[in-house]
């Protein structure tokens, strides 16, 4: 699986990435047995970075991924986590945590100030069991009131450890592309993680940050290419979800659309999915979230598929794409 180098330095990331929101129980119980087996399958095919965060599953997703991570060498794989909210312990009551199938053992509490991204790393550290993280983000500081913060204090915390060599790269991930393209242009990323904004569903993140990102050499990783599910089969399926709500029917439509021309290719909609973001030079990977072995076996299988150039020529003329996209 090709690998592609972060910003300007040198962590280096496998195309595909496995997202570990799943591993928190997103949604479904997921029993440690699948969890083990899905990290197992994508390290059996070839992915060698793996994101996560204390917020999937409050802690249990990093715990997962430690388990499979810190048995390899630790020169073969890239890992990333995220800061911005600490796990405060609690009496769970009976009660399961947020939209995390889990006990409710913890609760979150936002904290981007220096002291709490130090503790939050520290937490990750214990919980990962390895001895360092490649890759960190500033997490979901996409209200106002947190963005700012995160900026004055929380992002110099992470450049702070990352000219101390604790980590290798720093960047934040969130939804907002406009408050991502400002922490481009006010500070030093060197990658962005952006969440649902660059897919074949939407693609806003051309109006202000994949071309900030391409100006200033700043790497970015694609998550949730899928859209929460309605782009990840052939077919759009009944309760299909966009951004984790119910899918809208015109969003439904539009994805059928888009079927009917990847079949004309002889593509399928999850392959296209993948596919696309990796055309922008700006994009250095898709981080795709998953909880099962058979779910990984076939995204390996989806994303190592060609997909023909003028399949996005067609998409651009039928008015499904951007015309602004690459070629």
């Amino acid at each position: 699986m090709r690998t592609k180098r972060l910003g300007r330095t040198e962590v280096e990331v496998t195309e595909l990435g496995f997202g570990g929101g799943p591993l928190g129980g997103l949604f479904e119980v997921l029993d440690d047995e699948t969890a083990a087996g899905a990290l197992a399958a994508g390290w059996e095919s070839g992915i060698r970075y793996f994101d996560t965060s204390p917020h999937y599953g409050i802690g249990q997703s990093e715990r997962r991924v430690g388990e499979l991570l810190r048995e390899k060498p630790r020169r073969e794989f890239t890992l990333s986590t995220k800061v911005g909210r600490l796990l405060v312990p609690q009496d769970p009551a009976g009660r399961t945590d947020e939209a995390f199938e889990v006990p409710a053992t913890h609760r979150r509490a936002w904290d981007f100030s220096r002291d709490g991204v130090l503790r939050s790393v520290e937490d990750s550290l214990t919980r990962l069991g390895v001895d360092r993280i490649d890759v960190l983000f500033l997490h979901d500081a996409d209200a106002d009131e947190l963005f700012e913060g995160a900026l004055k204090e929380g992002f110099p915390a992470l450049a702070e450890l990352r000219a101390q060599g604790v980590v290798g790269a720093i960047g934040a991930g969130m939804w907002d592309n406009v408050k991502l393209t400002r922490l481009v242009q006010e500070a030093d990323p060197d990658v962005i993680m952006l969440s649902s904004g660059y897919t074949l569903l939407q693609q806003r993140a051309l109006n202000d940050l994949l071309p900030a990102c391409a100006e200033r050499g700043v790497s970015v990783l694609a998550a949730s290419v899928f859209n929460s599910g309605l782009l990840a089969t052939p077919r759009p399926v009944a309760g299909a979800h966009f951004d984790y709500a119910p899918a809208a029917p015109e969003l439904v439509a539009r994805a059928h659309r888009i079927a009917d021309v990847c079949e004309a290719h002889g593509v399928t909609l999850p392959q296209a999915a993948m596919a696309f973001p990796l055309r922008h030079p700006a994009v250095a990977g898709i981080v795709v979230g998953m909880r099962t072995a058979g779910e990984v076996r076939g995204n390996v299988e989806a994303f190592g598929v060609g997909v023909p150039a003028g399949l996005w020529d067609d998409l651009v003329a039928e008015g499904l794409l951007d015309p602004r996209v690459p070629r």
